[in-house]
């Protein structure tokens, strides 16, 4: 007697398998069978990183994403808001209902830095950022940009994903899925946190959601071991490993031919070639003791201040040198949440001032580093937060969540620098002129990469699933430029 091992097998099987055909034509009429091979539709296949074309000629070919974990205070930074000290201690009204994180909302309270002119255009950059404010002529500066979410994890999913879930693929997923890699032995997607930890929500900031595991980030650490587990044990022989390799791959490709429409083990696959390429080169693409000392000292390194942040820009430099598509850098992780993010809830001033001038010079340097080596026109760097804080004040120093206005600044890719895009209100409390939402951040990022936004689908629970959903709108002052 025959006993069925799956409801699939017993559908197929059962009545000399007219059940199957009949279930298969249905599928059919829905859309919800599979394509021939399985990778027509959504490629993943045993190289899911090979380089595809872009929509259209492209701006940029690579993507060094700086986010600035714990909520960087727009009022303090990128956005200087005169009003605020003008109505210094007086309470926050005609705005409506006043919602914040961890109650007992404050009066309005100015910022404790000064703000300076900089830049052909005088632009006005906190006191906090003396290197950035050097580079301000290179930097697109968006004032009114909001989220939808005030809770840290959803937030930065939102940034991440532009879904405030977790479950769905990160941006970097969907840039990989479309692009592809120029280096097939390197990851496409790379992410490298703060020495401190990991950022909130973790790895679902990174995650490729319902996409083939083959298109989530890679993750690097900042140390001398970048990336754990990566060298076989000593007593196994390069012979060794390439035999165990090829028989595991002759194994998972037998399955592949019983289960076809299996993209998760096609994505397998896929892993273990690349983690094995990686062996020989991805220690000498994280290895910045191959820099010049000029080099290090320009991002930093030669101060324990700016080490730490300073290796990972430097580290992204190297990467996108070297072909990586995307690379997201974190700065700020959870050790203790007051002092190792941005999160200025007690005292903005302390906090703020700490984290500046752990990231300020070596974000620059990276700036100038990748000019020099003619790689900005075809590198977007976005710096960003996971929201704003807000005018009035909290324990009465700092700064609570504020989701309905932040900054964020875009450079590279051939973008008009020396601009500011968008306003808030005269306190920094909402986003007013030209509100710009994270979709349409989303929207923007990938047109620079030669994609349209409303084209880059995948198909996922009888739709066609993209980053933006059925929403986001370009920049016109980023991308008509």
């Amino acid at each position: 007697m025959k006993y069925f091992r799956s409801r699939r097998e017993f559908l197929f099987e059962a009545g000399g398998g007219l059940s199957g055909l009949a279930l298969a034509q249905l599928l059919a009429q829905d859309g919800l069978l599979a394509a021939e091979g399985a990778c027509a539709a959504n490629p993943t296949g045993p190289t899911p990183f090979t380089p595809k074309a872009p929509h259209f000629p492209a701006r940029a070919k690579a993507v060094i994403s700086l986010f600035m974990s714990g909520g960087v205070s727009h009022v303090d930074t990128f956005d200087p808001k005169p009003a605020l000290h003008k109505y210094a201690g007086q309470p926050l009204t005609g705005k409506g209902e006043i919602i914040v994180r961890q109650g007992n909302p404050g009066p309005l309270m100015p910022s404790p830095f000064t703000f300076q002119r900089h830049g052909e255009n005088g632009i006005e950059v906190s006191e906090i950022f003396p290197h950035l404010a050097g580079k301000v002529d290179e930097l697109a500066i968006l004032r009114s940009v909001y989220g939808k979410s005030n809770d840290h994890v959803q937030a930065h999913y939102e940034l991440a994903t532009g879904v405030i879930r977790m479950g769905y693929p990160s941006v970097g997923s969907w840039v990989t899925y479309g692009l592809g890699s120029e280096n097939q032995n390197l990851p496409a997607f790379v992410v490298i946190y703060d020495a401190h930890g990991g950022p909130f929500g973790g790895p679902a900031n990174w995650s490729a959601g319902f996409m083939p595991a083959a298109y989530q980030g890679t993750v690097f650490r900042a140390s001398d071991v970048p990336i754990v587990d990566l060298k076989p044990p000593a007593s196994v022989t390069p012979a060794e490993q390439r035999a165990r390799l090829d028989l595991l791959n002759k194994l998972n490709e037998m399955d592949a031919r019983k289960y076809p429409g299996n993209s998760e083990l096609a994505a397998r696959i896929s892993s273990y070639e690349l983690a094995y390429r990686m062996q020989g080169c991805a220690p000498e693409a994280v290895d910045v003791n191959r820099e010049s000392a000029a080099t290090r000292k320009l991002y930093g390194l030669d101060s324990p201040i700016t080490e730490p942040f300073g290796r990972q820009c430097l580290m992204a430099r190297r990467l996108v040198e070297r072909g990586v598509r995307f690379v997201q850098l974190y700065h700020g992780g959870l050790g203790d949440q007051n002092t190792d993010t941005w999160d200025a809830h007690t005292n903005v001033k302390e906090n703020h001032s700490r984290h500046a001038a752990e990231s300020d010079k070596p974000i620059a340097a990276l700036l100038t580093d990748l000019k020099a080596r003619g790689l900005l026109d075809t590198t977007l760097v976005v710096w960003q937060g996971e929201f704003g804080r807000m005018p009035i004040s909290q324990r009465g120093v700092g700064r609570d969540h504020n989701p309905g206005a932040m900054s964020i600044w875009m450079a590279g890719a051939r973008i008009q620098g020396g601009q500011v895009i968008g306003a808030s209100d005269e306190f920094g409390y909402k986003a007013e002129q030209q509100p710009i939402s994270i979709h349409d951040l989303h929207a923007t990022i990938l047109h620079l990469l030669g994609m349209d936004h409303t084209r880059l689908t995948y198909f996922f629970q009888g739709r066609q699933m993209r980053l933006t959903d059925v929403y986001g709108e370009l920049i016109p002052q980023i991308t008509n430029a």
